[in-house]
């Protein structure tokens, strides 16, 4: 019988490989057991410990998938000569953790346009947004303005906002009918 670890790393695989949480019948399945109870005892732990939940109808979802990761000290990116990072373990830490305050109002976007480049955010990055949060001067928002939605830099000068771009090529947006801030950006994902 597999222990917790592997059992919990095969069950975040599926869910990664399916985008959907296994069955109580392919968690035993694909553990090896015989009956569906192993499986239940499993599950049982990982939602005492905060890795999944069930949802209003039962079924598994999610909580946090994030891995722990090491931090293991710091690196210099300025000027001059590099220097290699420590290997001193500082912490460990989830991206979820260190991303994610409020995970039911967290989501993906991916970034299509080049409007906010100077601000290294590039088309094909996903950006990680959290709805509900009132924007301040200079946070980047995802915004439905007068009938369209974009992502800019949100900017409040007396009574006025205006939503401003980061690329010289475009111009700042002042909304004539409407806006409806729909989220505040966060971090911006970019794979290599």
């Amino acid at each position: 019988m597999p222990n917790f670890e592997t059992s919990k790393e095969k069950i975040l695989r599926f869910y990664f490989r399916h985008r959907r949480m296994p069955s109580y019948a392919e968690i035993r399945d694909f553990l090896g057991h015989k009956s569906k109870c192993a499986g239940q005892k499993l599950v049982s732990k990982m939602i005492r410990l905060g890795i999944i939940a069930k949802d209003a109808t039962g079924r598994l979802i999610p909580k946090r998938l994030g891995v722990a990761l090491p931090v293991r000290g710091t690196v210099e990116a300025g000027a001059g000569w590099p220097s290699p990072a420590e290997e001193e373990l500082i912490d460990t830490m989830t991206l979820d953790d260190y991303l994610i305050r409020n995970k039911e109002a967290t989501y993906l976007l991916k970034v299509t346009g080049d409007s906010m480049m100077e601000a290294g955010i590039m088309p094909g990055d996903l950006a990680l947004v959290e709805r509900g949060r009132d924007p301040k001067d200079g946070d980047i928002v995802i915004a439905e303005v007068d009938g369209s939605s974009t992502m800019k830099y949100y900017q409040k000068r007396g009574g006025r906002v205006m939503l401003v771009p980061a690329n010289k090529k475009y111009k700042a947006i002042v909304p004539q009918e409407e806006l409806r801030i729909a989220a505040v950006v966060k971090a911006v994902i970019r794979k290599y």
